[in-house]
């Protein structure tokens, strides 16, 4: 018996490698141009590193005319989650992550390279596995669990520096042909592996598309290729599809930046050309250390000490690209963050650029980092969301509220429900000509909050009062302005002027520069009386325009929550 038989008794349906070379052409794109995937597994929820990939791959596609691909490696059915594949496509909706090619549903997919699901490729993984067994490039092993164990075991004894299954720790590696042939040809379980060709001393250099020149171990691991469900490893099944799918650029966290030499060797043996490997550093978490009680642990100044982590799924709920949607934090808002994690120069391209699309950014690889990952930074991400948000138009800032608060917000979705009135509340302060626009807002779960005053349902009708508490001094201004001073149908200038006036009749300073040149001669200024009147008519100190507010809400609402005041203060 020869090689070629014993694939034959393996892989007695496998079609000729030939087959589908020829059906998966090289694609007709402009020179240059990038082709990469994203390409999770439909385990569970898509981590927010995930997304910074997307953003990543999606910047370079659309740079180069290329081509971007979801694919779903889902070959470990353990883990498989129900409607795992539609939580991906729907995740990277939400965030206007469009795919050219690939999965658009749980089972729907575009494109002429598919199936874009590994489980479903399965005639191809086994046509190239086929190919490495007839060229002596794979084998079949039949080495059991215990067996493992057991070399495990004599290797660490041994205390050999490279644990694992290769050379002649191989112990199915040079098993006669006819004794395996023998052993499929009875039942025996097994699956096939990689016959490396690495030496432990051999080097390899490598160029990477982040991290640069590189040099590397070979490897020499004979890996399992596939495994007793028939199915292909990760390792080998990415080499079959980056190559079949004509990848030029794979794009990955440098988590996976040991594997390269293998991958490197599987394409080399497979006869491929290797693609473009991009290793970037994961975002990283900081977290304080602790004892073995669960106290934080200080330094010398009272500070907590602290250390760099992963993001982790288990603990992190903002892992989850979920979590943003669930905090009403917009999607251009995180994508914007992400760019300026990906590049550290994005920030300043973007306040030159205030209202280009993100992607007009000249992204480069070679300024993602290489080594330690930035810090992921929640205060950072809301004043990032504050600019972004500021941007918006009223139109979009309540469509997007609304549709937020359908999902996550009874009240203010009942608040929003007169169009017309919540459109002008959130139009203040907001548009084009504005030229320093006011950025309040983070995310939407802060906007109930943030114009409940404006509703008469909401107004909790509670008095934040500052330099003006003297309850007869507000009295007298709440009833002069009301009767004599307040004139609906005043623009900005001229209701500043009434201000002026009243501030001036109660005796308080008419300017702010006047009271500053002799503070002993007046209680206070126009500044304090006009926010006297902010208080009455919104509760608060610190709101948008004052005169924008009082025109939105009209003259009836204004006198009636001045009256409000005047009955809390009697």
């Amino acid at each position: 018996m020869n090689r070629q038989e014993l694939a034959d008794l393996i892989f007695p349906d496998a079609k000729e490698i030939s087959y589908y070379e020829e059906k998966y052409p090289e694609r007709d794109l402009p020179e240059g141009a990038v082709v990469t995937r994203f390409a999770p597994s439909p385990t569970g929820f898509v981590h927010i590193g995930a997304l910074e990939q997307c953003i990543v791959e999606t910047s370079l596609v659309k740079k180069s005319g290329g081509v971007l691909i979801l694919r779903i490696e889902d070959t470990d059915q353990k883990r498989k989650i129900e409607n795992g594949v539609q939580g991906i496509v729907d995740s990277m909706k939400d965030f206007d992550i469009v795919f050219d090619e690939g999965m658009v549903s749980e089972t729907e997919s575009v494109g002429a390279y598919g199936p874009y699901i590994q489980t479903q490729r399965k005639e191809i993984y086994e046509a190239y596995a086929k190919y490495l067994l007839v060229n002596d490039k794979a084998y079949p092993c039949f080495a059991t669990e215990e067996e493992l164990a057991d070399l495990r075991k004599r290797q660490e004894e041994a205390k050999i520096d490279n644990i694992g299954y290769y050379g002649e720790w191989a112990m199915y590696r040079n098993l006669p042909i006819e004794e395996a042939a023998a052993r499929i040809a009875n039942g025996a379980p097994y699956v096939i592996r990689f016959k490396s060709m690495g030496k432990p001393d051999g080097r390899i250099t490598h160029k990477d598309m982040v991290k640069g020149k590189v040099e590397m171990p070979q490897n020499m691991l004979d890996i399992v290729i596939i495994k007793g469900d028939g199915l292909p490893t990760y390792h080998f099944a990415h080499a079959v599809d980056d190559h079949l799918m004509h990848t030029t650029h794979v794009i990955r966290s440098s988590e996976w930046f040991p594997s390269v030499p293998l991958h490197l060797e599987l394409f080399r043996a497979l006869g491929f050309k290797a693609p473009k490997y991009c290793h970037y550093a994961p975002m990283l978490k900081s977290e304080a250390k602790v004892d073995e009680n669960g106290s934080v642990i200080t330094d010398e100044n009272g500070e907590p000490v602290t250390f760099k982590r992963k993001i982790s799924k288990r603990k992190d709920p903002e892992a989850a690209v979920s979590f943003y949607h669930k905090e009403g934090i917009p999607a251009e808002s995180v994508k914007e963050y992400l760019m300026t994690v990906a590049n550290s120069d994005f920030e300043m391209w973007r306040k030159n650029n205030e209202t280009a699309d993100l992607y007009e950014f000249p992204f480069a690889l070679k300024k993602m980092s290489s080594t330690e990952g930035a810090l992921f930074d929640m205060d950072k991400l809301i004043d990032v969301s504050k600019n972004v948000i500021a941007t918006f138009s009223a139109k979009k800032v309540y469509e997007d509220v609304y549709a937020w608060a359908e999902r996550y917000d009874e009240v203010l979705l009942g608040m929003l429900k007169d169009r017309e009135y919540s459109l002008k509340v959130l139009g203040i302060e907001r548009g084009a000509e504005i030229k320093k626009k006011r950025k309040d807002i983070g995310r939407w779960s802060d906007v109930r909050d943030y114009i409940s005053y404006m509703y008469d349902d909401q107004f909790d009708g509670q008095y934040d009062y500052q330099l003006i508490s003297d309850k007869e001094t507000l009295k007298e201004i709440f009833t002069l302005y009301a009767e004599e001073y307040y004139n609906p149908a005043d623009d900005s200038a001229q209701w500043f002027e009434r201000m002026k006036d009243l501030a001036e009749r109660i005796g308080y300073a008419r300017e702010v520069k006047i009271w500053r040149k002799a503070k002993d001669e007046w209680p206070g200024h126009v500044g304090d009386v006009s926010t006297a009147i902010r208080v009455g008519v919104t509760g608060r100190r610190n709101t948008p325009d004052l005169w924008q507010i009082m025109q939105v809400m009209g003259p009836e609402r204004v006198k009636a929550r001045l009256a409000l005041a005047l009955e809390q203060l009697s």
